[in-house]
C-alpha cells in the first residue's frame, strides 16, 4: 500500500515538473502589426490597362553597424544589396512598373542627364532611395527543471523614400519593421540543439520590406506616368515606350509644355510650375524593342503640338 501511495506521489511530481519544462516554438517570421493599406478603387477599376511606370532603386544602404567592422567596404555592403533585392524583386512581382538598374550610377544628377534622352537612354520616372536603419539579433534562453529553450531573434527597421527624378524632390516615404525568431529546446537531454540561424537574416529584411511595399506600390501609381516626344516625320509624333509600359493603339495621350521654372523665396529652392496642354495625339502603332528601344507611333488629334524643340515636351494621361 505505501509502495503504491509512492508511486502515485512521485508520478504527480513528474508531471508537475513536465508543465513547467519550456517548449520550443516553430520558427515564425512576422512584421510589425499596421493598418495595412487598401489599393484605391480607381486604380483597382484601370488594373486591366496601367500604363507602367518607370522606377530605379538608386541605392538601398545599410546605416547600421551590423556588418561594418574595421576593414568594412561600403562598396561592398551585403546587407544593403540584399535589401535592394528584396525590394526590387517585390516590385517587379506587381507586374505594374518597368524596374531599371541604377545601382552603378550617380542617383540623381546622372537621371537628369538621362532626362535629355539623348541617344537611347530612357530616364527613371521616379527614384527608390532606401535605407537598412536598424538590424539585430539578440538570443535569450528559458530553463526548466529538466528543459531548456533557446530563442534567436532578428529585428530590422528600414526607410523608404520616393524622389522625382525631375525634379529631386521627395514626394513620399515610409518605414517598415519586421522580427523573425526560431526556438529550440531540450527535456531531459533530448531535442534539438540550437544552431545559429543565418536565414533569419533574410527572413526579417524581407518582412519589414514587405510591411511597406504596398503603400510604395499605391503611391507609385497615383504619380503621372508621362513619356517623351523624341521625333516627327511627315506628321508622325514618335513617343518614347510602347507595349512593355502598356501602351497601345488607340490610346490618347495629352500634350504638355512644361511650366517655367522660379524660385521661391521662402525655401530658397526652384520650383517648376504645372504643364500646360497645348495638344493631344493617338497612338498608331507600336515599334516593339526592349525597355529602352520600343517606341510608338502617334498622330495629332487636336491643338498646336510642335514638330521640334521638345525638350520642353511631355505626352501624359489625359486627366479625366
Amino acid at each position: 500500500m505505501l509502495n503504491n501511495l509512492w508511486k502515485f506521489a512521485f508520478g504527480i511530481l513528474i508531471v508537475l515538473l513536465l508543465q513547467s519544462c519550456a517548449t520550443p516554438r516553430e520558427t515564425q517570421t512576422a512584421t510589425v502589426p499596421k493598418e495595412g493599406p487598401s489599393i484605391s478603387p480607381t486604380i483597382k477599376e484601370e488594373e486591366q490597362h496601367v500604363l507602367k511606370r518607370k522606377v530605379a532603386i538608386a541605392r538601398f544602404s545599410n546605416e547600421t553597424k551590423y556588418g561594418q567592422g574595421f576593414f568594412y567596404d561600403a562598396n561592398d555592403d551585403r546587407l544593403g544589396k540584399q535589401a535592394m533585392d528584396i525590394f526590387s524583386a517585390k516590385l517587379t512581382a506587381t507586374g505594374k512598373f518597368i524596374m531599371l538598374e541604377r545601382s552603378d550610377l550617380n542617383k540623381l544628377a546622372t537621371e537628369r542627364e538621362l532626362g535629355n534622352l539623348q541617344a537611347e537612354n530612357i530616364s527613371a520616372d521616379y527614384l527608390i532611395l532606401g535605407s537598412v536603419t536598424e538590424f539585430g539579433r539578440k538570443t535569450t534562453s528559458e530553463v526548466g527543471v529538466f528543459s531548456r529553450t533557446k530563442t534567436q531573434t532578428a529585428y530590422a527597421n528600414v526607410s523608404i523614400r520616393l524622389v522625382d527624378s525631375r525634379t529631386g524632390q521627395i514626394i513620399y516615404s515610409e518605414e517598415g519593421k519586421g522580427e523573425a525568431f526560431t526556438e529550440a529546446g531540450t527535456t531531459l537531454g533530448f531535442g534539438d540543439r540550437a544552431e545559429y540561424d543565418a536565414t533569419l537574416n533574410d527572413k526579417v529584411i524581407s518582412a519589414a520590406i514587405s510591411n511597406v511595399v504596398n503603400n510604395i506600390v499605391e503611391n507609385l501609381l497615383e504619380k503621372p506616368w508621362r513619356a517623351y516626344i523624341l521625333a516627327e516625320e511627315g506628321g508622325s509624333y514618335f513617343i518614347s515606350g510602347g507595349a512593355l509600359q502598356g501602351i497601345k493603339a488607340g490610346d490618347e495621350f495629352a500634350v504638355l509644355e512644361r511650366g517655367k521654372k522660379v524660385n521661391n523665396p521662402q525655401s530658397g529652392i526652384s520650383i517648376e510650375l504645372p504643364a500646360k496642354e497645348v495638344g493631344r495625339i493617338r497612338v498608331e502603332s507600336v515599334i516593339p524593342g526592349d525597355v529602352t528601344t520600343e517606341l510608338s507611333i502617334c498622330k495629332k488629334v487636336s491643338g498646336e503640338v510642335p514638330s521640334s524643340d521638345f525638350g520642353n515636351i511631355i505626352v501624359g494621361e489625359i486627366m479625366k
